[in-house]
C-alpha cells in the first residue's frame, strides 16, 4: 500500500509539471509575439528585451528559430 501512496503521488507530480510546461511554453509564444510586434514597430532587439523583461540573447534566439 505504500508503494501505491508513493507511485500515486509521482504520477501526480509529473502532471503538474506537464501542466507547469505547457503553461510556460505558451506564455514564451506569447511574448515571442509581443516582440515581434515591438521590433515591427522600430525599437531594437534590445529595447523589445527590456520591455517584455527577458534576456537579450534569449530573444534573439527565440526570433531566430
Amino acid at each position: 500500500m505504500c508503494f501505491h501512496l508513493f507511485g500515486a503521488r509521482g504520477q501526480f507530480e509529473r502532471d503538474l509539471i506537464q501542466e507547469r510546461t505547457r503553461a510556460g511554453l505558451a506564455a514564451a509564444g506569447e511574448k515571442i509575439e509581443r516582440a515581434r510586434g515591438i521590433i515591427a514597430k522600430g525599437l531594437t532587439v534590445r529595447e523589445a528585451a527590456i520591455r517584455l523583461k527577458v534576456g537579450k540573447t534569449a530573444l534573439y534566439e527565440a526570433l531566430r528559430g
